[in-house]
């Protein structure tokens, strides 16, 4: 992160700007609309800022920029078109240390001002952290479509209810209520503008609560994707911002655990080769154990909680337990990392079945139906299978299919650090250890690996060994 973002109060501070142009009237209008008293520092005003001095809205001092203008100032704006002039403002506030901006160059200043949407009291920054205003300027047109004017009246609503709210109901029963007033009738009747009805139906939706009824809890069991924020669900995103805390993998990426609600507490239970962070049966009893205590839990799984995720394992022992649980599936890695290396699953010239298994080794050996994995026309997709892939070419070749039939190994597939192998039976456990190839990967084998060579779309770094087609 360039820059922390902040809301700064400046309302009836003095704030200094330095320039009479367009670009000027621009930052002068955006401090006076967050109530600062401004004051211009120009030779010659624009007709723009001319009006509003005469208006009354802002002071002018008819003249150049000397340093002694900065004092008393709660911040100055650098906008003349003199990038000397600029650099002079920008010094001199930074020796007083005083918030500086100069207009349309980020790095001399020491803040930057971003795109605003107003839905006062609700205000939404938006910032490329200076290396794209035409972006930042495009993002917050996006959003102003999204976010309805009436959310600045929600706001209000909320804030004449919240010390109420606060006093009848402790901290997490009292963000579970909010959350159902936010996405309940009472806003819905805001935004068909129905302000008088929905403060009613607030009013009585606090009277009715219990505020010594137990509270109970729900678990989540999500699905991560392969890894690609970009591929969650609407209802994934949703309830990572409403879980009080998050028991998540080894595969889950680091973008998605990013899009968590901030307050909301993380336990890492990723297992690893021969390594288990916590045991799945600890995974199962904490689960129960936290929604007892009247929270929401999301137990956050890469790829889908039903395959190969023992999803099923951890919803049994909440059924039993009478916990309440929703199941959020997601893109599990074969469909996802498969796509993203540009090789169908299925094929009418090339395959007409596919088949998922799991490539653990017990002991030295890998327990598999052989016969099932070496029909003909088949796509075989082999889940966790990189430190068995010497052991399972071996026994497909062993168990009848061709040592040429390609296959492809993909490495963090759907992620900007995505790598393809693509090699045959006899060669790919070679070409593994001559790339370095480390987890999470996915093994694909069968003729529509050849389809890799046309239907490549996803530049995330390729390999592409002699001998692969």
């Amino acid at each position: 992160m360039r820059y922390l973002p902040l809301f700064l109060d400046i309302r009836d501070k003095p704030c200094l700007v330095v320039g009479g142009g367009e670009v000027a009237a621009r930052k002068a209008n955006l401090l006076l609309e967050a109530g600062g008293a401004v004051t211009m520092v120009a030779p010659a005003l624009s007709p723009t800022l001319s009006r509003m001095v005469a208006d009354g809205l802002l002071t002018h001092l008819e003249t150049t920029f000397e340093a002694g203008q900065l004092d008393a100032m709660h911040l100055a704006v650098a906008a003349t078109d003199d990038p000397a002039v600029n650099r002079e403002v920008a010094a001199e506030a930074s020796a007083r240390r005083l918030l500086v901006n100069v207009a349309d160059r980020s790095g001399e200043g020491n803040f930057i001002v971003p795109s605003v949407i107003d839905r006062s009291p609700v205000t939404i920054a938006v910032s490329s952290g200076g290396a794209s205003p035409v972006l930042a300027r495009l993002l917050r047109a996006r959003l102003e479509s999204l976010i309805p004017s009436a959310y600045g009246q929600l706001a209000l609503l909320i804030e004449k209810f919240r010390g109420r709210v606060a006093r009848r109901l402790p901290p997490a029963a009292r963000r579970r209520f909010w959350d159902r007033v936010l996405q309940g009738n009472v806003a819905e009747m805001v935004f068909a503008g129905n302000v008088a009805e929905a403060d009613r139906a607030l009013e009585a939706a606090i009277d009715a609560v219990d505020p010594s009824a137990r509270q109970t809890g729900e678990v989540y069991l999500v699905g991560a994707g392969p890894g690609d924020p970009d591929l969650l669900t609407f209802r994934a995103l949703r309830l990572l911002q409403q879980a009080d805390v998050v028991l998540y993998d080894r595969l889950v990426s680091e973008p998605i655990l990013n899009m968590v609600r901030k307050g909301a507490d993380r336990i890492y239970v990723g297992k690893e080769k021969a390594h288990h962070a916590v045991p799945q049966q600890r995974i199962n009893s904490l689960l129960q154990e936290l929604a007892r205590e009247g929270k929401r839990v999301l137990r956050l799984k890469g790829g889908d909680p039903f395959i190969f995720g023992r999803g099923g394992e951890e919803i049994e022992g909440l059924m039993a337990a009478g916990i309440p649980f929703q199941v959020v599936p997601g893109i599990t890695a074969a469909s996802g990392c498969a796509a993203y290396a540009g090789i169908p699953l299925t094929h009418r010239d090339h395959s007409q079945s596919c088949v998922f298994v799991t490539g653990h080794l017990k002991s030295g050996a890998m327990d598999l139906n052989w016969a099932q994995l070496c029909q003909p026309n088949q796509t075989v997709v082999v889940y966790m299978g990189l430190t068995g892939v010497e052991v399972l070419c071996r026994e497909l070749v062993a168990h009848g299919l061709p040592a040429d039939l390609p296959a492809a190994l993909v490495e963090k597939g759907t992620t900007a650090e995505q790598r393809v192998i693509t090699a045959t039976l006899a060669t790919l456990p070679d070409e593994v250890k001559r790339h370095d190839v480390g987890a999470p990967t996915l093994i694909i084998i069968g003729h529509v690996v050849r389809l890799r060579r046309e239907l490549d779309w996803y530049r995330g770094g390729t390999v592409e060994p002699a001998g692969a087609s």
